[in-house]
């Protein structure tokens, strides 16, 4: 009988240990504050590259939302984000959004920049100003490739000027 209790405290201690874990990952990641405390809003991208449902929002350097939908819309081919931003937080109606990247090796997030419309956006409104994510691998590849295109004033060609 007292490995049966031993067992049952045990047991409540790991379901104690384990609830204390979600609500901590809950506050750490801000889902206990953002449940019903966001606007929704629409930005269609050329390339969502890097990013994903869940990818932070951040407005200088603050985060202000998350990335709660991407679909590819049919008509466009362009990549629509859904974005849930905190209502706390008004953005003008000529703010631009773009992926940036926090360093060489970071991670993505989405950027706000906000413009200077004495308008603010609406729920279920549309960023019309967008900026796509810049591939590290093409623009390395543009460096190379255009580097080797052109030769310094005055230099020979193989070959030439010989008898």
């Amino acid at each position: 009988m007292a490995e049966n209790t031993a067992e049952v405290v045990v047991g409540g201690l790991v379901l104690a240990a384990a609830a204390g874990f979600v609500l901590f990952a809950a506050q750490a990641t801000g889902f206990a504050r953002q449940t019903g405390a966001t606007y929704p809003l629409v930005a269609s991208f050329r390339s969502v590259e890097g990013i994903s449902v869940g990818t932070d929002v951040k407005l200088a350097g603050v985060k202000i939302g998350t990335i709660t939908g991407l679909n590819l819309n049919p008509k466009t081919y362009f990549a629509d984000a859904t974005i849930a931003v905190k209502k706390d937080v008004a953005l003008p109606d000529d703010s631009a959004i773009l992926i940036s990247q926090e360093g060489l090796l970071g991670g993505n997030y989405v950027e706000v920049v906000p413009g200077g419309s004495p308008d603010n956006l609406k729920p279920g409104d549309r960023i019309e100003d967008t900026q796509g994510s810049v591939s590290l691998i093409s623009l390395l590849m543009k460096f190379v490739s255009g580097s080797g295109g052109s030769k310094p004033a005055g230099a020979a060609t193989p070959g030439a000027g010989t008898p």
